[in-house]
Formats: C-alpha cells, sequence, structure tokens
C-alpha cells in the first residue's frame, strides 16, 4: 500500500516552543518513532509543514538591516525543504534497517498568476508589528500587513497549488522502495511568466501543506492520504458542549459543515478532495495513532464508503 502522510506543524515544533535545533530534532525523533512502523510495512511519501522554519529564516534575514534584502519565500521554502528532510531522514534511518533509501525532494508547485488569492492575501507570516513599523515596511517592501490581535503581521497570498513537477522523479524513486519526502510546507510556489518563452519564476505566496500533500498523493495515485496533526479527529461543535467526534464521513457531509480556514478547514477540504477524486479514504488524526487511522481505528476517516456523518 503507498501511503502519503502530512505531518502537521507539530509534529516539528510543538505550540509555544522555542525554534532551536534541538527542540525540532526531539520533535521530528518522535514523528520518526510514529512513522517507522508504517514505513516498514507500506510504500511511505511524507510531506511536513515549514512556518516557524520559514519564520525564523526570515527574521535572521532582516537582522541584517536595511542595506540587505531579504530572502524570498520561495528560496526560504526551498532551504527549509532541505534542513527538515535531512532530520526525517536521519531519524527514520536510524529506525529502520540498513540500506533502506531516502530521499528529499526540492518540490517546486506551480501557481496560477490569475488565481483570486493574489487579489486577497490572507496568509499571515512573520511577526507582528506596531502600526508605525508597519507602515514603514510596507512602503520600503511592498509587503501588505493586516491587523491580528492588537498588532500588524504581513499577509500573502495562498492560491490553489496546480501541478507539481518532480513527479516522475518521485515516482522513479518509489519504485526503487526509497521512502521519499516530498512538497514540505506545500511546496516551492513557482509560475510562469506571461508571454512567448514561459519563462518559470518564484512566487511571493504560501501554498498550503495540506492542499499540496492532497494533490501528490492524487497525482501518485496514493492508496491511503493522511493529514497527522495534534488534535485526536475532526469534530462537529467543536468547542461547544454539543461536540462530537466525527468518527467516519462522506466527503459531501463533512466538507457541509464547514471549518475555520486557520485550523482544520485546509485539512478537511484536502481531504474530501482526495476521497471524491479517487474513491480511497482519507484520515485525519493525532501523530501517535497513526497506525490505527490507517486500519480505521481512530481519527476521522473521510470516505464515500460512509453514511453521511458517522459519530465515535
Amino acid at each position: 500500500m503507498l501511503v502519503v502522510a502530512a505531518l502537521g506543524g507539530n509534529a516539528l515544533l510543538r505550540r509555544g516552543e522555542a525554534p532551536t535545533a534541538e527542540n525540532q530534532r526531539r520533535n521530528v525523533q518522535a514523528a520518526a518513532r510514529a512513522l517507522a512502523p508504517v514505513a516498514a510495512e507500506h510504500q511511505l511519501v511524507v510531506g511536513h509543514g515549514n512556518g516557524p522554519q520559514v519564520g525564523l529564516l526570515a527574521l535572521q534575514g532582516a537582522a541584517y538591516g536595511t542595506g540587505a534584502e531579504s530572502y524570498p519565500l520561495d528560496v526560504l521554502d526551498a532551504e527549509t525543504e532541505g534542513m527538515i528532510g535531512y532530520m526525517i531522514e536521519q531519524e527514520l534511518g536510524n529506525l529502520l534497517p540498513f540500506g533502506r533509501p531516502f530521499a528529499t525532494l526540492l518540490t517546486m508547485v506551480e501557481v496560477d498568476p490569475a488565481d483570486p488569492a493574489f487579489g486577497n492575501p490572507t496568509k499571515f507570516i512573520g511577526p507582528g508589528y506596531p502600526r508605525e513599523e508597519a507602515d514603514r515596511l510596507a512602503a520600503q517592501r511592498g509587503w501588505i500587513f493586516k491587523l491580528d490581535g492588537d498588532q500588524w503581521r504581513r499577509v500573502v497570498a495562498s492560491p490553489q497549488p496546480k501541478r507539481i513537477f518532480e513527479m516522475r522523479p518521485i515516482r522513479w524513486l518509489l519504485a526503487q522502495n526509497t521512502i521519499v519526502i516530498a512538497a514540505g510546507g506545500g511546496g516551492i510556489p513557482t509560475m510562469y511568466e506571461p508571454g512567448a518563452d514561459r519563462k518559470l519564476v518564484g512566487v511571493e505566496c504560501v501554498i498550503d501543506k495540506d492542499l499540496a500533500s492532497e494533490l501528490l498523493a492524487r497525482e501518485l495515485g496514493a492508496d491511503f492520504f493522511v493529514m497527522l496533526t495534534d488534535a485526536e479527529a475532526v469534530y462537529a461543535d467543536w468547542g461547544l458542549p454539543t461536540q462530537r467526534r466525527i468518527r467516519r464521513a462522506s466527503p459531501q457531509a463533512l466538507s457541509a459543515l464547514g471549518f475555520a480556514a486557520g485550523s482544520m478547514g485546509p485539512k478537511v477540504e484536502a481531504a474530501c478532495r482526495f476521497a471524491s477524486a479517487t474513491g480511497k479514504p482519507a484520515g485525519i488524526g493525532a501523530l501517535e495513532d497513526v497506525g490505527k487511522v490507517l486500519a480505521g481505528e481512530a481519527g476521522t476517516i473521510v470516505t464515500n464508503d460512509a453514511q453521511g456523518l458517522e459519530f465515535a
């Protein structure tokens, strides 16, 4: 069975933790312990988040002062894909039989320059600023800021992923029984400039990692797409006295509920897309329960076989 697993940000850096190499290494070790039994039994492709890591690199770049231009987001995505992939490879390799091959691919993902997301940037990145500093950075660098709580933060577009350029090498690596780490952080955002020469360029935007991993799973013909997070499952009426854990759901019934864009929304959307398009199951659950999620014994399973919403 081919499994595509998307690691949530908590698999690399838990909420409130400092983004140190030691903290990230410890969290990747825990993720590796959860994924090693899956890799021992199945073919495995791993996607992951990179928000805190990109934010840290952006702050380090800004520390050089106004005389140095900040690295663009596509370059920062490439840097963090390599760093995080290295840690996942090493820690999984320490648990699996010697000689099992690994590969981390810098994964370019195409977005559409006409995507409506570019007209309404909503994805917060980087630190918060007072209004005066935000205005200065907006004038100096052309950034767009929106209020996030009591501070102003930069926002960028989050367009839909259209195409993953490295599909052929990923398929070849899987044919060699390689564990592949790809589409980290949603992939490196790229687009073709208008014109006859169709020049490919990087883009200042952020692609949702769950939607990019879903596209990867769909294109690979994965047998199971699973998103691993710090929540044990998807809940209806989350945070209310009436909240209930959803055990199984059809894509139509689950998508009709509506979920917050900043939390469970993209995961639900990705799971429903995959199940609807492929007829195969998608799961959302806790990292430590990945084996049970794959067996349908934990988390929330999205499948065309479900009768609406089935609660635990």
